[in-house]
């Protein structure tokens, strides 16, 4: 397992995935501190992501993702889970790959559309075709993603608890 001694965990992914249940769920069955980093975000700022959206566009969200997942990859034994669209970013790639260990929690499709289906948070969302929104995301994302994975899992038919089993049995296992 790469850095191995930071101890730490980034959960990467599109959204739909689970990153934030399994996230929680991991970090709690590993003894380490749980991060997200959009509630950090909001957290930091005061107001929610749909707020920074329309005010700074995607770019300035972006800045703040960079300088969130900076601060808190800096610390040591933590479950990252991490924005769906943060990889587009090169600095957060390479912090990403340097400061822990990295699991590309992958979906398919029909299923992300269907955990999605009824969200009204996600700013990027908030649009007419959905599925041809994920689609585009996917197809931009994906190459991202599987660069940067130490480990990839399809979290389609698995609970949150079968995903965590096997992402601990293959950290304990690198």
């Amino acid at each position: 397992m790469k850095n191995a001694k930071s101890g730490n965990v980034f959960l990467i992914g599109p959204m739909g995935a689970g990153k934030t249940s399994v996230g929680r769920y991991l970090a709690k069955k590993m003894g380490k501190t749980f991060y997200d980093s959009d509630e950090e975000i909001e957290k930091r700022t005061g107001v929610d992501l749909h707020w920074i959206v329309d005010l700074e566009g995607m770019q300035g969200y972006r800045l703040r993702e960079l300088a969130v997942l900076d601060d808190l990859s800096k610390l040591n034994n933590i479950v990252l889970s991490t924005g769906g669209g943060c990889v587009e970013t090169p600095e957060v790639r390479e912090i990403l790959q340097t400061r822990g260990t990295i699991v590309y929690m992958e979906v398919a499709l029909p299923t992300q559309v269907k955990r999605l289906k009824h969200d009204k948070k996600r700013p990027i969302l908030q649009k007419q075709d959905r599925e041809m929104v994920l689609t585009q995301l996917w197809e931009d994302r994906e190459p991202y993603y599987e660069e940067i994975a130490d480990f990839v899992i399809l979290t389609d038919e698995q609970s949150v608890q079968e995903v965590v089993n096997i992402i601990v049995n293959w950290l304990k296992n690198s």
